[in-house]
């Protein structure tokens, strides 16, 4: 219904744009807006390229009889307005000398302009250093950096390429402040300045994307492939034309343009990996653009992509309780996972642009993403919390009897799709003021086709463990090597279970904007004004389905094992399931095992109904802003208001009777003031300041009225909502400086302090009262609000080009970042002792360091990134169960050879030092998770015409 209406709404962009270039410019002048005195209606428009006629984005624009300043745009535009006659422009760009060009602008009216920079007959040519990929994609990011009104980082698509990063998330690593959250290796989530994933928004082409996972609002950047970025811009402080909802920061991702290069222009790559510990990539993408029409003022680009991994990780994981019995932190299982894993991207962008000069363009972009994980998982499992525990136990070593063994195979694909729609139109009038408009629509769905298990159990068994060394523990069933666990005939089938997940998230959103320079009181001040309004639906669905009945067994187990050995780290495993046989059960199963009527006895109820809820989300925005220059000094204030309306229903199953229909319905107003400060102490040092304010909204599944209660082996598991649940928000203040090195680098200090109130936080509770129970009591797990809390840190960031050198030695260069945070929050009551604790995803430190050589074609990067450790869930009762990630570094290595006729090969190498993924509870020597994923070495070539 939503895309309908957005495709009918689609044409709306290109009938103003052909309604407002038909209208006379004259007139459009006299009929724009004014509130107060306007600027007179001269002004220059236009573009600045590089030599090669690609747009040149953060370029600082300045009249030098005026001073009247402007800054192109991602593409390269600017509109510089109030300045008529012989006009001398300065255009100046760290990495490139500066340019000077005489422009005659005409009275009345606007005058378009190209300046070209890095020509052949520009002044000190010798000091041009923007001469490769590296360089280039520096000198790009710095200037957008320094001319920026608050503190924002960018990443060009030439960065990106230097880096084998495969998506946005592993790009993004690379950013000072930024850490990421990895799965089986791969970056998935973000953390900005320490904060949870969950407080960055990102959005493509101003697009705001929402999460596919029914549990978070945290965007899985996985799912998103770097190569089909043009930039990504991280803004750490927000301005009032911004969606206040991202605390710790805001990703915007940007696609390419056909008019950044306003002609034919292909594009593309393909290479294939080793990985270490199995397996292969394939990576392949291409692009394609054009300008064409009366006056070429069409454009059309196409984007694709294409990559497949596949992996064989070794994991090990320790479950570890408390007993109170013998005052002993004791493990409860061990599970070996054995994977075979598939992951595909693919990705699809699009662009049609209208240009018929550089006072009007009208857009339609669309983009589509999907990732996939086919994943089968052979499992050994000691569960030792089936039998007794023995004297003897220490916190490292225990033995129990009665213990069972259990072998199982797991066939899990995970589908994430990701789209993207918008349809916009800019106009600049005569009198230098811009409008524009957009609408938009996003969908992310988030599916799980296969989610079987088919699970075999043996008979009671002595088991015992010893830690000692927690990185390599000894298990007592593996000492005999004809050993009790490798013989299928001890074997019986236990269960098969099939769970399906379904998550829709829908959102439209229409946003408009208009920026009127003006003067009040004798200074010169553009003011800014917009509205938006976003409407978001949410579904998620689940069904579980598990049936013990020995009708539905497949036999005995040893006619299913293969002739594959399964093997992890140095434990021999014994034989893999046959993967082929075992999915053939599943599907002989699965179609009588998934029969919804509860009647049928396997569709679990009521898990199948309360794991689901339904959500609607709309925000209202509207702001004001005012810039200015004070000296050297510009001003930004403003304020922006969010309404925030939202309704969410579960289904509640009480202990007899039908299902209830349960609705939370609130509404919610927030202010947003701002006050952002960049003074330019000189040319090469800028200082900044800013006071913000923003928000982060909780999660759909924790404050919906969902109660998930479920019992196995007299054990009762409840995870609820909190409809009582509010928003975080928060109060910022950003400082920093920012010296700019000659010809091309930075030195910078940014440091940060967000004041917190209303912090969310999830709570697990052992032996909660618990009616419903069959004992009384559950393990229960909900979010709730700390009152107060503080996120603070600094960052440090050095990036230079080593061209004083002499010789081949002028060609290396360097980047380095260190960010230090401290956070915590104080709730409003004690848990096991404690009322203040620590940020989930909030490492103390992070920091790359990277080495560069760039000359003569040849490209070159070795990068070491590293963040400390983190807690990732709190324990309610015992602060020595608390759940950590291990700190963890990797060394990356890229090298590649232009041979100048568009032709490059290229080579990557990730994780060199075969670092492992390593979380653990309260102290490392209780490891959970030990995996390793090895490392991998990547060749390819690209091309571009």
């Amino acid at each position: 219904m939503k895309l309908g209406l957005l495709l009918s709404a689609a044409s709306l962009p290109l009938i103003f744009a052909v309604a407002a270039q038909a209208a006379d410019v004259a007139a459009d002048a006299d009929a724009a807006p004014a509130a107060v005195a306007a600027v007179a209606g001269d002004g220059l428009v236009g573009r600045v390229v590089s030599a090669d006629g690609s747009p040149l984005p953060g370029v600082e624009i300045i009249d030098r009889a005026s001073g009247r300043r402007a800054v192109s745009n991602s593409q390269g535009e600017f509109n510089l307005g109030g300045v008529s006659g012989q006009v001398t422009l300065e255009a100046r760009y760290i990495g490139l000398p500066t340019a000077t060009q005489t422009v005659a602008a005409a009275p009345g009216r606007l005058t378009s302009v190209t300046v070209m920079m890095g020509s052949s007959d520009a002044v000190a040519v010798a000091d041009v250093v923007v001469n490769g990929v590296i360089t280039d994609g520096v000198a790009r990011s710095l200037n957008q950096q320094k001319n920026a009104d608050g503190t924002v980082n960018v990443l060009s698509a030439d960065a990106i390429g230097r880096y084998p990063d495969p998506n946005v998330a592993e790009s993004l690593q690379r950013v000072q402040g930024v850490a990421i959250q990895r799965d089986q290796g791969e970056g998935r989530y973000i953390n900005v300045r320490g904060a949870p994933s969950s407080f960055t928004a990102v959005s493509v082409d101003g697009v705001a994307i929402p999460a596919v996972s029914p549990t978070t609002r945290a965007v899985d950047l996985d799912t998103l492939p770097s190569d089909i970025v043009s930039s990504v811009e991280v803004s750490k402080t927000l301005t009032p034309s911004q969606d206040a909802d991202s605390i710790a920061g805001a990703v915007e991702i940007k696609t390419r343009s056909p008019f950044d290069k306003r002609r034919l222009a292909v594009s593309g790559y393909a290479g294939g990996s080793y990985n270490d510990y199995g397996g292969s990539d394939t990576r392949a993408g291409a692009t394609i653009s054009n300008v064409f029409g009366p006056d070429q003022t069409f454009g059309a680009l196409l984007s694709l992509s294409y990559s497949e991994t596949n992996r064989r990780p070794d994991n090990v994981e320790n479950a570890w309780v408390y007993d109170e019995d013998s005052g002993r932190y004791l493990i409860e299982e061990t599970l070996f996972k054995d994977y075979e894993t598939k992951r595909t991207r693919q990705a699809l962008t699009g662009a049609l642009e209208w240009r018929p000069g550089d006072n009007l363009r009208a857009w339609v972009r669309g983009s589509y993403a999907e990732f996939e994980d086919d994943e089968y998982r052979d499992t050994l499992r000691f569960g030792y919390s089936d039998g007794k525990i023995q004297a003897g136990a220490t916190d490292h070593s225990a033995t129990f009897t009665g213990a069972r063994i259990y072998k199982a195979l797991r066939h899990r694909t995970q589908n994430n799709q990701i789209v993207t729609l918008n349809t916009g139109v800019e106009r600049t009038f005569g009198n230098g003021a811009v409008w524009d408009a957009a609408l938009s629509w996003a969908r992310s769905e988030q599916t799980y086709p296969h989610r079987d298990e088919l699970v075999f159990r043996s008979g009671s068994q002595t088991l015992g463990y010893d830690t000692s060394d927690h990185y390599q523990p000894t298990y007592s069933a593996f000492a005999d090597p004809n050993g009790y666990y490798l013989n299928p005939a001890n074997y019986s089938f236990r269960e098969n279970t099939f769970r399906s997940n379904a998550t829709t998230q829908e959102d439209v959103a229409f946003k408009t904007n208009y920026e009127l320079p003006a003067v009040i009181g004798g200074r010169e001040v553009t003011l800014k004004f917009g509205a938006k309004y976003s409407t978001r639906d949410v579904a998620a669905d689940e069904e579980r389905f598990r049936d013990r009945n020995a009708s539905v067994s497949p036999g005995d187990m040893g006619p299913l094992l293969s002739g594959r050995e399964s093997q992890n780290y140095d434990y021999r495993l014994g034989y893999k399931l046959d993967h082929g046989q075992v999915a053939d059960y599943f599907e002989r199963i699965r179609a009588a095992s998934t029969n919804p009527d509860p009647a049928a006895g396997v569709r679990r109820v009521p898990q199948s109904i309360t794991a689901d809820y339904t959500a609607n989300e709309d925000v209202l925005a509207a702001y004001g802003q005012a810039r200015f220059d004070v000296g050297a000094t510009n001003v930004l204030v403003g304020l922006r208001v969010e309404k925030t309306d939202f309704e969410g229903s579960a289904l509640n199953v009480p202990a007899s009777g039908d299902p209830v229909k349960v609705t939370v319905d609130r509404d919610q107003t927030d202010f947003f003031p701002n006050l952002t400060l960049r003074h330019s102490f000189s040319d090469q040092l800028v200082g900044r300041f800013a006071v913000t304010r923003a928000i982060s909204r909780p999660d759909y599944k924790d404050i919906v009225p969902r109660v998930l209660d479920t019992t196995d082996s007299g054990r009762t598991t409840v995870s609820r909502g909190n409809p009582d649940l509010k928003p975080t928000l928060s109060n910022n203040i950003d400082a920093g400086l920012e010296y700019y090195l000659r010809p091309l680098g930075v030195v910078s200090a940014n440091a940060f302090y967000k004041d917190l109130s209303n912090y969310r936080f999830t709570l697990v509770t052992d032996g909660a009262p618990y009616a419903p129970s069959p004992t009384g009591v559950a393990t229960i797990t909900e979010a709730l609000n700390a009152p107060d809390g503080h996120l603070m840190g600094i960052e440090f960031n050095w990036q230079q080009t080593f061209d004083f050198l002499p010789g081949w030695a002028s060609g290396f260069g360097v980047f380095a970042n260190y960010t230090l945070t401290d956070a915590e929050i104080k709730t409003s009551r004690t848990y096991g002792g404690r009322d203040r604790f620590t940020l989930p995803g909030q490492s103390d430190a992070t920091y790359n360091l990277a080495l560069f050589y760039e000359r003569s074609g040849l490209s070159a990067r070795v990068s070491y990134t590293h963040r400390g450790d983190y807690l990732e869930e709190i324990n309610a009762e015992n602060p020595g169960l608390d759940l950590w990630v291990e700190g963890r570094g990797q060394l990356d290595f890229t090298a590649s050879y232009d041979f100048g006729n568009g032709v490059e090969v290229f080579g990557e190498a990730k994780n060199l030092t075969d670092t492992a993924g390593v979380r653990y509870y309260g102290s490392r020597e209780r490891t959970y998770e030990y995996e390793k994923f090895g490392y991998n070495v990547f060749m390819g070539v690209r091309f571009k015409y």
